[in-house]
This record gives structure tokens, sequence and C-alpha cells, in this order.
């Protein structure tokens, strides 16, 4: 008897704690979400001792309260509004001049759990909180701008009577070349080979670029420089008059057998001949001017950490040794007014080769900030003056810019110093950086605007779509096609940044730097000098292509098109992925592909500044969600070689149930369409069959 009364005790509590639990609400966290936009932050850039309001989205009905946590305070947001599907709370917090961290917290019954910029998190993880500074902000021009990317050499060229000749000097050894075949590709020994691309040449595509739908130009450097990269700088003050103009020719090149550059009279004659590099300055003062009243802007190349062995404040090449208008280079003269420039290590003039080199390299002499001030306010000058008239440039990229200096310390005084300088001659200029790995210690507000977006862009869609490391050194099918790794790399990589300047990362596929985006999708292993050039052409996917471009133009940032990606410009890694644009010969339908895609990425200020949200995804399907208050989209790619049938939940992007949804571009291995076709929102989800190798976009209507 006492055991029958034990079990019906038993199977009354049980039954009680089932009704219990089924009356307790359980948090939907697929519905909560915030972010550093305007429509979860305003404003979203707010100035020191501002107020600014913070938002939080759960699913309506759902929590009890939500909080913000503010460094060490606990804040009660408000419920202020509901619509059919979600409750928004809000909060006003009060800002110094410090930065804040922050994360909510999402109270139902007993539960608890906290969100940060990763997502929900059973516990407070202030790695990944939010993060707010006071009087941050990037500029407006550039979130979510259309940038291009120019190798100047490789371009166009438009002006023949500047072109580097055969033997002009002597470079690594070796006398330079005049590329005579345009379409010819680059040797494995490329740096001294010259195809002639120039401003003018640049010039004469401007109405190209504007058709195209790009808004901002990014050079490769510009300055004068003996190599066709020109990341090893003779002088900061003057564009180069290969690139520019030569109007006091002369001299003649090298004779043959003779390796001495101090006898290279026609190169001297046209890089340091003063008219020759004023000439060249107002040519790119007009560029400028063109490219601005074409509603683009123009970003350049600044090469700081180092410069390069001809430079005139070193002149290992003896290129200004007895040239009128030149102090004597620190290599040259113990006394030169540059010596404080460089480090050296031993006490042996002329003709000192004993200076630090970046990496070892005696081509590329590292500057030596912490030993001269001069040199300092030199290139704090050098970085007010081309965002200045009359050049009035928008911003610099700032090379290797992580090694600049001999200590982490004197490394971000000096870019704060930097960004002081700029800011001050031209507050809308952007400064972005090249860095690879984690850059949020320069990212405090105080230094650089962003970063080229390798850890947080270019290398999870490269590993998720092709496989391959972004060099085509390595492949790696346990990365192809995997949505966890990419997702899980994108949302802690992402996390580093402000949201300002995630909207304004140079988002690329390929650069100057790396294998052509386009190659990568062949899935190869190899580079010019184990497989030759031609190889890089084999066996490419157009279509994979296509479905990297979509994203590229549909995830937050500033996507950057490397010149000829859009034409189909293939190439294995440095120098291959340095060939020519080519003109007459392009693909036509590719290139009508980006005018279209890029169309769409700037008719919606969702896609440019929008929340991005993850709604789905398996072994190589991905889908996910560009939203704000007026605008939703849906983007699917599918990288799989069958078709897909797909459920995806886009009532988390606030689109309720009867919606209309339009699909406003397919892509396909074989092209792309814009015809529209709708779909309907059912128990909150679209059902869409994806093809094989595609991406779809889905506007809301």
């Amino acid at each position: 008897m006492e055991l029958q009364i034990n079990t019906s005790l038993q199977s009354d509590i049980l039954k009680k704690k089932v009704y219990i639990n089924a009356c307790m609400p359980v948090i939907n966290q697929d519905a909560l979400f915030a972010d550093g936009t305007k429509e979860y932050r305003n404003p979203p850039e707010p100035k020191p001792y501002e107020g600014v309001k913070l938002k939080f989205r759960t699913a309506k009905d759902n929590v009890d309260a939500v909080y913000v946590r503010v460094d060490d305070n606990r804040l009660k947001m408000n419920r202020i509004s509901s619509d059919r599907l979600f409750d928004y709370y809000e909060a006003q917090v009060a800002l110094g001049d410090k930065p804040i961290s922050y994360c909510f917290e999402i109270v139902s019954g007993r539960c608890t759990c906290y969100y940060h910029k990763r997502g929900v998190d059973r516990e407070v993880n202030p790695y990944y909180n939010f993060t707010l500074v006071p009087g941050f902000s990037t500029p407006d021009w550039a979130k979510g701008a259309v940038f291009y990317q120019i190798y100047v050499d490789r371009f166009c060229n438009g002006d023949k009577s500047n072109d580097v000749v055969d033997g002009e000097y002597i470079y690594i050894g070796q006398p330079v070349i005049q590329v005579k075949d345009w379409d010819e590709y680059p040797k494995e020994m490329d740096v001294r080979c010259f195809y002639g691309g120039d401003l003018k040449g640049v010039m004469d595509k401007l109405d190209y670029l504007k058709d195209l739908g790009v808004d901002v130009i990014y050079f490769n450097p510009l300055f004068v420089s003996p190599s066709n990269h020109k990341y090893d700088i003779q002088d900061y003050d003057y564009i180069d008059p290969h690139f520019g103009v030569i109007v006091n020719d002369g001299g003649e090149p090298l004779e043959e057998g003779v390796w001495d550059n101090n006898k290279a009279t026609k190169y001297i004659r046209r890089v340091t001949d003063k008219a020759n590099l004023e000439a060249s300055n107002q040519l790119f003062i007009k560029l400028v001017e063109e490219i601005h009243n074409r509603g683009m802007k123009v970003i350049l190349d600044g090469v700081f950490n180092h410069c390069g062995s001809f430079n005139k404040w070193l002149d290992k090449e003896r290129i200004y040794e007895k040239e009128d208008g030149y102090a004597k280079g620190a290599y040259v003269d113990k006394e030169s007014p540059y010596n404080s420039f460089f480090r050296f290590h031993e006490d042996n003039w002329p003709y000192n080769n004993s200076y630090d080199g970046w990496w070892g390299h005696d081509t590329l002499p590292k500057l030596n900030y912490e030993g001269s001030e001069k040199l300092y306010n030199y290139i704090l000058d050098i970085g007010r003056k081309w965002v200045s008239p009359p050049f009035n440039v928008d911003g610099w990229r700032l090379d290797v810019a992580a090694d600049l200096g001999h200590s982490p310390e004197y490394n971000h005084q000096f870019w704060r110093d930097f960004r002081r300088a700029v800011k001050s001659a031209n507050p809308n200029a952007i400064i972005l950086a090249e860095h690879y790995g984690d850059p949020s210690s320069w990212l405090k507000g105080d230094q650089w605007d962003t970063v080229m977006n390798y850890d947080a862009f270019m290398e999870p869609i490269t590993w998720f779509l092709t496989g391959m490391e972004k060099h085509s050194d390595e492949f790696r099918g346990d990365l192809l096609g995997s949505i966890d790794a990419f997702r899980g790399s994108m949302e802690h990589h992402m996390s580093r940044f402000h949201t300002s300047s995630l909207q304004v990362a140079m988002n690329e596929l390929s650069n100057h730097d790396h294998s052509r985006f386009l190659t990568r999708t062949n899935r190869r292993v190899g580079r010019t000098n184990s497989l030759g050039a031609e190889a890089a052409n084999d066996n490419v996917n157009k279509g994979v292509l296509r479905e990297a471009v979509v994203m590229q133009m549909t995830w937050p940032g500033a996507p950057t098109i490397y010149y000829g990606d859009e034409a189909g410009l293939c190439g294995w890694t440095d120098p291959d992925n340095r060939r020519t644009y080519p003109w007459g010969h392009e693909d036509h339908d590719l290139i009508r592909f980006h005018k279209d895609i890029i169309a769409l990425h700037k008719s919606s200020q969702a896609l440019m500044t929008g929340s991005i949200k993850f709604l789905y995804g398996q072994h190589k399907l991905l889908c996910y969600g560009r939203f704000d208050a007026n605008d939703k989209f849906l983007i699917c790619i599918n990288n799989n070689y069958e078709d897909v049938f797909v459920k995806v939940p886009v009532w988390q992007l606030n689109i309720p149930n009867s919606t209309h949804m339009v699909k406003v571009i397919e892509t396909t291995e074989e092209g792309y369409t814009t015809e529209s076709m709708q779909y309907v929102v059912l128990d909150g989800a679209v059902e869409i069959n994806l093809k094989k190798i595609s991406a779809v976009v889905l506007k809301s209507i």
C-alpha cells in the first residue's frame, strides 16, 4: 500500500512539473538580435558625452526582462514597441569620453542568457562584447562603397612617351625591360619588367569605371620608384614621371655591360628633373579632379615602414649624388641631413652599406623613426600633403602598417599622430591599413579606420567556396564547403571590428599579393615557376566566381574589385596576378554581371550598411540575410554540384507570413539572370530550389 501511495505521489509531482515547464516561456534564441548599426544603436557613431540609445530585439511576449550590462553596470531596458513577430527593448546610456563595453542579459523565468557580437552565450564573455568609442567615426562615403584597385603599370598605356625603355637602369642586378607585347604573361622575375600603364591610361578609362559602378579608385603606389610595383619609394613628394609626364627627356640608357646607375643618364634625367616631377604632379591633380567630377573618390598607397635603396634620402644607387638641388644621401655621405633616417651599424663612409633593411632586404631600407624626429615629421607632412589641396586625395591605404617602427608601443604612437595629422587636413579622409590577424589594437578609434579584410572576408570565403589557400599554395578538402568553419571564422573575426570599421573594410577576392580568385576555382596548387602561367587559366569555374562576387556585394564592408577580375583575368600569385587588363578580349558577360550586381548592391542601404544574420547552413550551402527597417534580403549560396531544396527561416529578418519575396538575381555555372520570380513566406520560411553552383538573392516586397 505504501508503495502505491509513493508511486501516485511521484506521478502527481511529475505531472505538475510538466505543466509548470509547459507554462514557462522558453527563450527563442533565434529571435534575439542586436548589433552596432543605426537600427540598434542611435546614433551609431556618438560623440563624447552624448547619450546613445541601445536597442535589443526578442520574440514577441517571450521574455520577462532584458538588461544591458555596460562595463560593471546592469541597466534594465524598457520595452518600447512590438510588431507581429518581435518586441523591442531600449535603454539610454550616457557616455563620457572613454570607450565602453557592453552586452545584453535576457531573462525568462529561471532562464538567463547573454548576447554579444557572436550571438547567444550562456555566460558573460567580455572578449566578444560590443564596444563603443565616443568620437570615433569612419567616412560615410566609404561605408559600403565599391572600390576598384588599379596596379597602374598593368591597367592601360595611355602615353607611350613615358614608357621605361630597355636598359634604362639596373634594378636588382639586371637591366630593366620594356615589354612590347601587352598580352604577354609576367615573367617569373617580373619586378623589373614594364608594360607601360600610366595615369593617362587611367584617365582614358574613367568612364568605363564609372559605368561599371565604381565609387572609389585605390591605386597601388604612384610615387617615384624603380620597380613596377613601386613599394620601394624613391621620392614621396612626386608622382613617378613614368606614370605621369616627361617634358624634359634626354640622356641614354646604360650601355651593355655597364652596371652603375650613376651612369644611367636617361633615368636620372627623367626622375630627378623638377620639370618632369612637377608636370607629373600636375597630371595627377587633373586626374583627381576628373575622378571627383564623376562622383568617385581616390586613395593612395602609403609605404611608410620602409623606402627603397634608390630613395633620395639614402641614394645607394648614386642617382642624386651629382644632381643640383639635392642633398647628399645617407649612403653617400656621413654628414647627409638624412643620416638619422636610417640605422647604420658601422662607421664606414662613403658608401655605407650597413643599414637596416626590412626583412634583411637591402633594396628596402627600413625607416628609423625612433632615431629621427625629422623623419617622423616629414612623413606626417606627407600624410597631410596628399589629402590637402591641390591634390585632394580622399585617404591612404597603409602598406605593412603593423611593421612600422621597432616596438608595438612606438608603432601605435606613430599611427595616433598620423591619424591626427591626416584628419586635421581632411576630416573625411579614410585611413585603411594592410594587416593580417587581429586588428583590434589599432581599431580603438585613435589610429586606423579599418583594414584590408583578409581574416573576415577573403580567407573564409576562399576556403568555403574553393578549398584553396589565398596564394593557391594549399588545398584543404576539410575546409571546402565547411559551414562550421566558415561561420565560426566569420563570426570570430568580424567581432574584432567596430561596426563603423567593418562597414568600410576593404573586402577583396583578389589583389596584387595573392592569386586571382578565378584561378583558385580550379582547386589546383601551383605557381608560375612550378606549373607555368597558362595552367592558371585551366579548369576555372566562373560559376564559383559569380557566387563569390554575390557574397562580396552582399556582405558588410566595401566590396573591392582587383582590376581585371570583372573581365575574367586569371593568374597565380605574385607576379602572375599582375597580368595586364585584357583590353580587346574581355569577358563582356562577366563585366555585365559585375555591373548588375554592383547596381543591386548600391540600390539599398540594407546591402551597404544594414544588419547581417546567418539563417541556415549545411555542407556547401549558406543562407544569410541583410536587412534594415526598409529592406530585407535573403542570399543563398549553393556550392554543391547538384540542386538543393532548402527551407529558409526568413521570419528572423522580420518578414511575416504571406509576404512576397522576389528573386532579383540568380547566378549559375552558365551565367546569370535578373528575371524575377516570386515566393511566398509560409510558416515563417521561404522554400526554394537552388541550382548547382548557384547564388540567389531574394528581396521582400
